[in-house]
């Protein structure tokens, strides 16, 4: 895991009743991550490549590093990965940097994977192709095996999700994603800055359990049900996503068309379904 903690404490000054005072504060550390892969070449050269950066808070790096590369379509099995490591160099260690090895044979076009990026991150691309995008992936709409979520169950999600946000409870300053199964137990939990990241986590971790497809599990987000966010959880199969915030319109439609269950505005007192309503119990 590295040495690099999930929070760090600063000074800063509290005001209240038109006084203040000094205090010490725990806050979330953000810093960035380089996702590192390397593959052998059809020709058996070995190759490396930077696939991406992202400000993360540290902690459950390969978590992450296995989400990003499932969600992505770089591997489709936990054996696909030989191995993971934090970059070995002559500078200080600083384990902001992940290294994940394909084992040989492993097919990876750099191209596809530079393209799809492209086509996800970029604002002059149309929904319509970025749909399009995932089903490039080999994804199919999600089937129905009689999963069911009680409605009584749906807006109580959030606050069994916050709570295993322990580090949100010291600082308030992250967000987090869990899985959960219909009778609201908790599989996984993890926490980050950035809402995609705390996803990766998540479904990573299930990604190195073997626990994916997550055909009977609900994904449950801290923040907004967004495109990518809908993405990464039909690509690990998960068929109920459900979120504290508002959907995008974008993501509505990417629910819609892989038939997954997308449900917004989850609280205490009700919730609203946006897409495939059959698995409310």
């Amino acid at each position: 895991m590295g040495p690099r903690g999930a929070t760090r404490t600063v000074g800063m000054r509290r005001y209240r009743d038109a006084s203040s005072k000094r205090e010490r504060d725990a806050v979330a550390v953000e810093e960035p991550l380089e996702i590192r892969l390397s593959w052998t070449e059809c020709d058996g050269v070995a190759s490396t490549d930077a696939l991406a950066v992202t400000m993360r808070t540290p902690g459950d790096d390969f978590d992450l590093v296995a989400g990003f590369l499932h969600g992505e379509g770089v591997v489709r099995r936990p054996a696909h990965l030989l191995e993971m490591s934090y970059c070995r160099g002559e500078e200080e260690q600083r384990y902001n940097v992940v290294e994940a090895r394909l084992r040989p044979g492993v097919p990876f076009d750099r191209g596809r994977v530079r393209r799809n990026f492209y086509t996800t991150s970029s604002c002059g691309v149309c929904g319509k192709a970025s749909i399009e995008a995932v089903e490039s992936h080999g994804c199919v709409a999600l089937p129905d095996d009689g999963f069911r979520v009680p409605p009584g169950l749906l807006g109580r999600l959030p606050s069994l999700l916050e709570e295993g946000q322990g580090v949100f409870r010291r600082t308030g300053g992250l967000h987090a994603a869990g899985l959960f199964d219909a009778g609201g137990r908790c599989r996984v939990v993890r926490e980050d800055v950035g809402r995609h990241n705390a996803v990766d986590k998540a479904l990573g971790q299930a990604f190195l359990r073997r626990a994916l497809p997550a055909g009977e599990r609900a994904l449950v987000v801290s923040g907004r049900a967004s495109f990518e966010i809908v993405q990464k959880s039909v690509v690990a199969g998960v068929p109920v996503l459900v979120a504290v915030g508002a959907p995008s319109s974008l993501a509505v439609e990417l629910a819609t068309r892989f038939n997954q269950t997308l449900v917004g505005f989850a609280r205490d007192g009700g919730f609203n379904v946006y897409a495939v309503p059959e698995r409310i119990a």
